[in-house]
């Protein structure tokens, strides 16, 4: 995995985000109602966690977005979401997500 030139998150990252992104956007287009999609965005998420990670390490990502959660860090970033991309949470970019 190639790292960004901070070497803190994987270079293809911000591709990976951006194609969330408008498949989230197409999604809220088709009227899926918005915890369909986190849903099923999570579910896919922890389906690739378990196909590339060990169990510890799984649990070391989700521990860190629980943190952005008990922080406030995600609620703030679904403040500042204007509709361009949002950044990912330092949580998780720690984590490699």
């Amino acid at each position: 995995m190639q790292l960004d030139p901070q070497g803190s998150a994987p270079i293809d990252l911000s591709h990976a985000g951006a194609v969330v992104d408008k498949a989230i956007e197409h999604m809220l287009e088709q009227r899926i109602a918005p915890i369909s999609i986190a849903s099923a965005l999570l579910g896919g998420a922890l389906g690739m966690l378990a196909r590339t990670l060990d169990d510890r390490a799984i649990a070391a990502v989700l521990r860190s977005a629980l943190d952005s959660v008990e922080t406030g860090e995600l609620r703030e970033m679904g403040k500042e979401a204007t509709g361009a991309a949002a950044p990912r949470p330092a949580a998780a970019l720690r984590a490699g997500l």
